[in-house]
């Protein structure tokens, strides 16, 4: 974490935070307009960002899209906010307020590196035993099957997501569409979820793009949620607990 808080101590650099909280997916063009200072400088701003993994980039043609990855953020609420007198957590809690409560975007992406490999991640993305432990008690209850249907159910049954798989590459990438049940205003928006998982030495870099270009609503939802699940997935791998709050009953 030290160098997420390195980061976040250069107010250039929370302000280009705040920039893509607004709007995601920026070029660096975008990002230079109104900055106070060369191309250059910003692009040595967005690297240290980027090293942090407090953002994410993307080839769109020949540019470069920037995107806010929020689950850093979370990872220092859930670690230090408790642990820390008022005035710091109060920071950190208008920080990730602010970081959850952009309009809703196109695109929304995640990064997080665990400690693991890369079957172990995906047992743990795909297995319902492992799923309810993090995934708010949730668990795929359909057979993994290219253009078979995509369930996502509750302990009891109750279903929260449906849709369809459209990529299965064990143990590289899961790719379904998503449509919320729990809440009876978000079932007529369709989204995406791609899994990308790359191993790198003795940890991997799990990467979630919930694709979300027609459904606002379900963005406003998911924005602040997959960080929660992200960061309970790493603690349940890297220590056997997932986190309280997030588990399944």
């Amino acid at each position: 974490m030290d160098v997420v808080f390195k980061a976040l101590a250069d107010p250039f650099r929370r302000q280009l935070l705040d920039r893509l909280n607004r709007r995601d997916g920026q070029t660096l063009a975008e990002l230079c307009e109104r900055a106070q200072m060369t191309r250059f400088g910003v692009m040595k701003h967005l690297r240290v960002l980027e090293q942090a993994g407090l953002i994410t980039t993307e080839r769109a043609g020949r540019e470069k899209k920037h995107y806010l990855n929020r689950v850093p953020i979370r990872r220092i609420h859930d670690r230090w906010v408790s642990r820390y007198t008022e005035p710091m957590a109060a920071a950190l809690s208008r920080l990730k307020t602010a970081l959850e409560e952009a309009r809703p975007d196109t695109k929304l992406i995640f990064e997080i590196h665990i400690r693991t490999t890369p079957e172990k991640l995906w047992k743990a993305i795909t297995d319902p035993e492992f799923t309810r432990q993090y995934f708010h008690g949730s668990a795929i209850t359909t057979p993994l099957k290219v253009g078979g249907p995509y369930r996502s159910a509750s302990a009891d049954g109750t279903l929260l997501v449906d849709g369809e798989f459209v990529e299965i590459d064990p143990p590289r990438k899961l790719v379904h569409t998503w449509r919320v049940h729990w809440d009876p205003a978000l079932r007529h928006e369709l989204s995406k979820v791609s899994y990308l998982i790359e191993q790198h030495g003795d940890h991997c870099k799990l990467t979630v793009i919930h694709e979300v270009e027609n459904a606002p609503l379900t963005a406003a939802q998911v924005k602040g949620g997959w960080p929660a699940i992200l960061s309970s997935l790493k603690t349940l791998l890297e220590t056997g607990k997932p986190l309280a709050g997030v588990a399944g009953a």
